[in-house]
């Protein structure tokens, strides 16, 4: 199989390129990344010195991909399906870039600071309030740019809800949508994404090691998976 994707079944940004490969039934080879494990994390830095997930590796083309953004562009170009997740239009693909970069920088990193500082035994306060506030923002700025569209960028899937579904859905746990109409509709609409859905799906054993599992959906609680 020429393609691999070199992830973590928790992470969020290894989410965002795993929905693009399902939203286009693209053939690839899931490799599982354990930093945990020695023979794993050699393997892995090997091809991603910064030990930075996700990486593709197209071995037909001989190429190695970083970056969540870029592995998606790549995969628009070499290996089209039936979900152009770039248009082809520019001043729509345009749009479409500006909303995966905010997704990914104004909701992934505060919602990452938070778990961050959860991690560290609790953190500091000014700097979770500082994080809570920036989601509360972004929440804002997306639930004005939806308007009547039913996705982010219109009226089309594109690369922008791959990275809208997990930074949402990570993020919703620790500041939780409010009198957002819009936002929750959009959310339940990725929610049931059958791409996004396979992603949850395949996540859900993991869940038990996310340090916010009690808040996440009924159903995606280890105590309620166990059932």
């Amino acid at each position: 199989m020429s393609l691999s994707l070199h992830s973590h079944p928790l992470a969020s940004f290894c989410h965002k390129v795993l929905i693009a490969l399902y939203e286009n039934a693209t053939p690839f080879e899931a490799v599982h990344v354990d930093l945990g494990n020695e023979a794993s994390r050699a393997a892995f830095l090997s091809i991603s010195p910064l030990g930075k997930m996700p990486v593709l590796r197209d071995e037909a083309r001989d190429r190695t991909i970083p970056e969540t953004t870029i592995i998606i562009e790549y995969l628009d170009q070499y290996y089209p399906g039936r979900t152009a997740l770039i248009p082809d239009d520019f001043d729509k693909a345009l749009e479409v870039r500006l909303w995966d970069r905010f997704f990914d920088l104004h909701v992934q990193d505060p919602m990452q600071r938070i778990v961050g500082e959860r991690l560290r035994g609790g953190g500091d306060p000014a700097r979770v309030a500082e994080a809570e506030a920036a989601l509360r923002k972004a929440y804002c700025m997306i639930e004005r740019q939806l308007g009547e569209y039913p996705w982010i960028a219109g009226d089309s899937f594109t690369m922008a809800d791959c990275a809208a579904a997990p930074a949402l859905f990570y993020s919703e746990t620790l500041v939780p949508f409010v009198d957002q109409a819009k936002l929750q509709g959009y959310y339940n609409r990725l929610l049931t994404r059958p791409s996004f859905a396979r992603v949850l799906e395949e996540a859900r054993p993991y869940f038990k090691f996310y340090p916010y599992r009690e808040r996440l959906p009924a159903r995606f609680r280890p105590d309620e998976a166990a059932e």
